[in-house]
């Protein structure tokens, strides 16, 4: 699917010329136009296509954005509210990148979750969902760092919290803290720093992505049977038939997103962000933006000391071993079968998991008291036992309906209202791909 001969036909002079000297027409024709994608792909594989806008949004108001921001603690919080208030168009501008974090994060959270759930990250794909584990990294990198730059209530306290939490890891905790800061506390030096990288991280990711594209166009595009593309007929063009459904999901998201800005453009975040940062007056509830509040609650889940462990370091390691458990995925899922369609018990397990990971996003919201300490226990465990223990057992001991000989085949028997595959048609044996 990767392979071929090009189809790209150069039709002027000036294309030939261009072709024969820098072939980049050649490999956008290649990539995005003749490029064979299975013939059927759902609406949960358009969000990739909806995250590349997203960041393309995401770098172009940034860059306007960093024209007129202020990284100094004494003027950044007022630079904020020059730019909503005096600089042309600033309010949209800000809303467009404030909120564009959000849908940033919404779609990566559904990409993710559609991997899972089709086994995207299965060889010889493991590279592939590796890099897409790098990119969410360094977007929450890079989601951090930005919060911190309107310099308000919650930006200073979250970055105080949250550098904080560094200081318990033996050894090096206090040199990564003051590493982070430039100093011993939240100061001008650690909102310039900040400032820097929140700007630079964001073509890191650009560059992650192109070799992301990459690897997926030499493996191939999976598709929700999980079963490899094995003839033509399993494929289609990507353009217009892949294009023209991404598109309409874009449109779809872009509605949401426009509904957020012009008419929530502050639902997403907190009202202690438009109170100037001061030191001296510690918020009631300090917590991160939303899209951190799963792995915040995983952080305050642990309340024990674990031998020599104590709980703030047992908290700090709980929270990296659950992004950590993304990277091991390929390896952790045992089972010869890639999706979720023709897996009865890891469905179900799985919707478990992201009603689970849903109610630790909650539970990140809550102050870390009363029931709710118990309840981040609870969700905290199953989170992790879905990935210790769900994923290398159950592909074991499940057995998984009968697999459809090809793609199309599987296409057809939808078409005809069928359960995956034609009733009395001989069954392919589990992809071992």
């Amino acid at each position: 699917m990767s392979g071929g001969h090009s189809t790209y036909s150069p039709k002027t002079g000036i294309e030939r010329w261009f072709d024969a000297r820098m072939p980049l027409p050649r490999l956008m024709h290649d990539s995005f136009v003749s490029y064979p994608v299975p013939r059927n792909l759902n609406y949960a594989y358009a969000f990739g296509g909806i995250l590349a806008l997203m960041l393309a949004s995401q770098i172009l108001t940034g860059i306007v954005l960093a024209m007129h921001y202020v990284s100094d603690t004494g003027l950044a919080f007022q630079s904020v509210e020059k730019i909503m208030r005096d600089v042309n168009s600033g309010w949209l501008l800000r809303y467009l990148h404030s909120n564009g974090a959000s849908m940033f994060f919404i779609a990566v959270y559904i990409h993710i979750f559609r991997g899972l759930y089709y086994g995207s990250y299965k060889a010889p794909r493991e590279l592939l969902w590796i890099l897409g584990c790098i990119i969410y990294l360094l977007m929450m990198a890079t989601g951090f760092m930005g919060y911190v730059l309107p310099w308000g209530q919650m930006s200073f306290w979250g970055a105080t919290v949250i550098t904080g939490f560094f200081t318990a890891i033996p050894l090096v905790g206090d040199w990564i803290q003051q590493l982070l800061l430039g100093g011993f506390a939240v100061d001008n030096p650690t909102l310039n720093r900040f400032f820097a990288l929140h700007y630079l991280l964001p073509f890191m990711i650009a560059g992650v992505v192109i070799l992301h594209i990459w690897a997926l166009h030499v493996v191939g595009q999976t598709n929700p049977t999980g079963i490899e593309v094995k003839s033509k007929t399993d494929t289609l063009a990507f353009t217009p038939y892949a294009t023209v459904k991404d598109g309409l999901a874009m449109v779809v998201f872009l509605i949401m997103f426009a509904w957020f800005v012009f008419y929530i453009p502050n639902y997403l975040g907190h009202a202690d962000n438009y109170i100037v940062a001061d030191p001296l007056k510690t918020p009631a509830h300090i917590v991160p933006e939303w899209y951190f509040l799963p792995f915040y609650a995983i952080l305050r889940a642990v309340t024990f000391n674990i031998g020599p462990i104590d709980s703030k370091l047992g908290g700090v390691l709980a929270m990296f071993g659950a992004i950590v458990m993304l990277f091991l995925v390929p390896w952790l899922d045992t089972s010869k079968v890639r999706s979720a369609v023709y897996r009865p018990w890891y469905r179900i397990f799985f919707w478990i998991f992201a009603a689970n990971a849903i109610f630790l996003g909650w539970l990140g919201s809550k102050p870390a008291e009363g029931w709710y300490i118990p309840a981040m226990q609870i969700s905290t465990l199953i989170y992790f036992a879905f990935f210790i223990v769900v994923m290398p057992l159950l592909g074991l001991i499940e057995k998984p309906r009968r697999l459809p000989n090809s793609i199309t085949e599987a296409v057809l028997a939808k078409s005809k209202g069928g359960a995956g595959h034609p009733e009395g048609a001989t069954a392919a044996p589990a992809d071992k791909g």
